[in-house]
């Protein structure tokens, strides 16, 4: 695995091609989209990690974001057009104070139309460019931490953020339903993933270090940047299994093993000597049942 510091401007799929192409890979895939307009933890899977992803699409996320009142654009954030505007000049630090409450916890939020949900195998944004706008169900999502980093009041007062969420929360709806609720509307203008699951800035690197260890030949470098698979499942409860355990569970059965976690659930594979080989799921019976296993080789 290499977790990549997105820079602005560019696709997830931008940035996992541009990496795929330093590292000479020839399978990978990210773990959950960013915006183009947004930066930071953008973990990606390679080889056989690549059967991993799922754990980390699933993973919570925070970010650090910075809202601007006032002003409404058609994607909600600063990359798109503006469709309304308002005076946020009378909007306080305590006014804000008063709203954020409603967002924490469990809440409803309607997906954006600039976004990549599919409606007839059309993704959402292609008929937003296209002037159209359908219906969209709220789901719910949880929002587990929303704290006020700074706010700069005036006519386009500016709200800085940190936002921890479930799966699935756009920041960009947040920021609209905090300006709505404020009664000035809003949008995002600056946005940065700092954690993705398992994974932190520390973890990450640019594209521009990549490049440069590439074109230099330093693939020692290089290899030393990537990640072992684990990290991706690390949160996971772990079983130690037999070799003979490890074959069965390689052929799809599940398998009996020493000792188990107390309640059902996923869990980390692991062999005798330490090594990751695997996630299994626990089932009613106390078993271990093979859900993605990794080659041996490349497990590690």
């Amino acid at each position: 695995m290499l977790v990549v510091d997105k820079p602005p401007g560019m696709t997830s799929n931008g940035v996992l091609q541009r990496a795929k192409g330093i590292l000479f890979a020839a399978k990978a895939g990210h773990t959950g989209s960013l915006d183009p307009l947004a930066t930071g933890v953008l973990p990606l899977c390679f080889g056989e990690a690549t059967k991993l992803s799922q754990y980390l699409l699933g993973a919570d996320k925070e970010y650090i974001t910075t809202v601007v009142l006032g002003v409404r654009t058609d994607t909600a954030d600063a990359d798109g057009q503006e469709i309304a505007t308002c005076s946020a000049a009378d909007i306080s630090l305590s006014d804000v104070e008063a709203v954020l409450p409603r967002f924490r916890g469990l809440i409803q939020q309607v997906p954006p139309m600039y976004s990549a949900l599919k409606r007839g195998g059309v993704p959402l944004y292609e008929l937003a460019r296209r002037g159209e706008e359908v219906e969209r169900e709220a789901r719910e999502v949880t929002i587990h931490a929303l704290e006020v980093l700074g706010f700069e009041p005036g006519e386009r007062a500016a709200l800085r953020l940190r936002v921890r969420a479930s799966k699935g929360t756009y920041v960009r709806t947040l920021a609209e339903d905090i300006g709505a609720a404020l009664g000035c509307g809003a949008h995002v203008s600056q946005l940065r993933r700092v954690a993705s699951g398992q994974f932190v800035e520390a973890d990450a690197v640019s594209l521009e270090r990549l490049q440069q260890l590439r074109d230099t030949g330093d693939f020692e470098a290089l290899d030393a940047l990537m990640l072992p698979a684990v990290r991706a499942v690390q949160h996971l409860p772990a079983v130690v299994v037999a070799e003979a355990g490890l074959f069965y569970l390689g052929q799809g059965q599940a398998v009996m093993v020493a000792s188990v976690p107390p309640e059902r659930g996923m869990v980390r594979v692991m062999d005798a000597d330490g090594e990751f080989r695997g996630v299994g799921e626990i089932t009613d019976d106390r078993r271990v049942a093979p859900r993605r296993m990794m080659a041996a080789q490349t497990a590690r």
